[in-house]
């Protein structure tokens, strides 16, 4: 699934650690979304979508 994770994180100036640690999950874990390796499950998305203050629609785009 593709993602706008790494150009939400450097508009706030965040790393993956400080993205990892403010909704609970590893680095690796944000890493591998990013890289489009990983799916984020319901939950998770929705952590990401409140952290960014936006709709999981805006972060995240299924695959055609």
């Amino acid at each position: 699934m593709k993602n706008d994770l790494p150009e939400l994180r450097a508009d706030r100036g965040e790393s993956q650690a400080d993205l990892a640690e403010a909704v609970g999950v590893t680095r690796q874990t944000i890493n591998a979304i990013e890289r489009e390796r990983y799916d984020p499950s319901l939950e998770l998305a929705f952590a990401l979508a409140s952290h960014f203050d936006c709709r999981i629609e805006d972060i995240f785009e299924p695959d055609a």
